[in-house]
């Protein structure tokens, strides 16, 4: 069963790499260890990752619809703001990859309801959410 401290921990993990996705998203910087990999898997990594953090940050809900377009509005707005970005530019792959990284935290669903202690979440009874 995951706890109410369990959840907000979670929540605060999604802030978190909400703030870090956006910063790196809009950053003119270079990053060694990000630009070492490839653009798309990097997307989809991400969305992956932040799937996983908002269907934990809501345990009550399962990971739907709400929770998957919440999520791919967040990647079009990135999208739009980096059109106006000079050193960036707006790409509906990049938006693509980001949809790849739900689509695949959707089908990972089956083994991590499987994986100590992440099966917690799915557990009868989880807390408040």
């Amino acid at each position: 069963m995951q706890t109410r401290k369990t959840t907000l921990t979670f929540r605060s993990l999604l802030a978190i790499s909400i703030i870090a996705v956006s910063y790196l998203a809009t950053t003119s910087r270079s990053i060694p260890g990000v630009e070492s990999v490839n653009d798309k898997i990097e997307h989809a990594f991400a969305f992956f990752t932040l799937a996983l953090l908002a269907d934990f940050s809501w345990p009550k809900s399962g990971f739907n619809l709400r929770k998957s377009l919440s999520l791919l509005g967040y990647g079009l707005a990135i999208e739009i703001t980096q059109y106006f970005l000079p050193p960036r530019d707006c790409s509906l792959f990049d938006l693509g990859a980001d949809a790849v990284g739900l689509c695949v935290y959707w089908m990972a669903l089956p083994v991590l309801k499987n994986v100590p202690p992440l099966n917690l979440r799915w557990k009868v009874g989880n807390g408040p959410g």
